[in-house]
């Protein structure tokens, strides 16, 4: 047995000596030969976007809409290239639109006194906004309005701009960022001239396979598309967790988004809003 013993620890003994000699000798050289062939990687670059997203995100949470927005407009201006700039861009829209749609105060909205003779088109045309903005606004179920009735009013300059390789539909306001949708599917022609400019030309609502309006008691329910100036573009929806079962059967060309995402896209455009489409 004394000789299985000796053995055992000459094992040892040489083995550690070797794997010794190998990290401090062999691999150390293995090391600087690559450093030499320019084939190590450089160390990774300390995150120090991350606090700063992190702190505009918690601002949101806190239900600082107004701050968050700012935060994150300095944020995406400060890290266009950035790790975190994408999920900063999907958040400021998220903001964006709390802000929006909703009684929240912000300086861009003013009130509104419903008169006498007043009707929600009416209203929209006069102050260059959309019915359906009004009522998402105000938190309306209806059409029908009260004298007396104070109403927010906001009046975005929106316009859309489609980037077909990066697959997004971004809407701008003012010239600047608002709020990012994904394209989900795209059936168009491969030959497409690399920059287009149109125009929205209508905004649609179907209900069983029938076109209805914004006073129609189905309109809530409906299925939403935006079909633009230019030919084979048309925006339409697709099933999504909170709309799993459309019955409105997609067209033949044009790009799908995300059902929820086109029922809050078409409630901020009209028949006036310019549409850029590029590579």
């Amino acid at each position: 047995m004394k000789w299985l013993f000796v053995l055992l620890l000459a094992l040892i003994i040489f083995g550690g000596a070797a794997w010794f000699g190998y990290n401090t000798f062999v691999k150390e050289e293995i090391e600087v030969k690559k450093e030499q062939r320019g084939e190590v990687p450089p160390a990774p670059m300390p995150d120090i976007s991350l606090p700063e997203f992190q702190a505009a995100a918690q601002l949101r949470q806190e239900g600082k809409l107004a701050e968050a927005r700012d935060a994150l407009i300095a944020f995406t201006q400060k890290y266009p290239a950035g790790l975190h700039v994408e999920e900063a861009k999907d958040l400021l829209g998220e903001v964006n639109v709390d802000i929006l749609l909703s009684r929240y105060p912000s300086p861009e909205k003013t009130e509104y006194v419903v008169k006498s003779g007043d009707v929600l088109a009416k209203i929209s045309r006069k102050l260059k906004t959309t019915p359906e903005l009004i009522m998402r606004m105000n938190n309306l179920s209806g059409t029908m309005l009260r004298i007396g009735e104070h109403l927010l009013i906001s009046r975005p300059d929106f316009s859309i701009m489609i980037q077909r390789k990066a697959k997004v539909v971004v809407l701008l306001n003012h010239g600047a960022f608002f709020k990012q949708y994904q394209v989900r599917e795209e059936k168009l022609s491969p030959k497409q001239p690399p920059k287009i400019t149109t125009k929205v030309a209508e905004t649609m609502a179907w209900k069983d396979g029938k076109r209805v309006g914004l006073g129609s008691k189905d309109y809530m329910s409906s299925t939403r598309w935006i079909r633009l100036s230019a030919a084979a573009y048309t925006l339409y929806a697709m099933a999504d967790a909170a709309h799993p079962n459309l019955t409105q059967p997609p067209p033949p060309v044009g790009l799908g988004l995300a059902a929820s995402d086109l029922e809050e896209l078409s409630s901020l455009v009209n028949n006036r809003t310019p549409v850029t489409i590029t590579d």
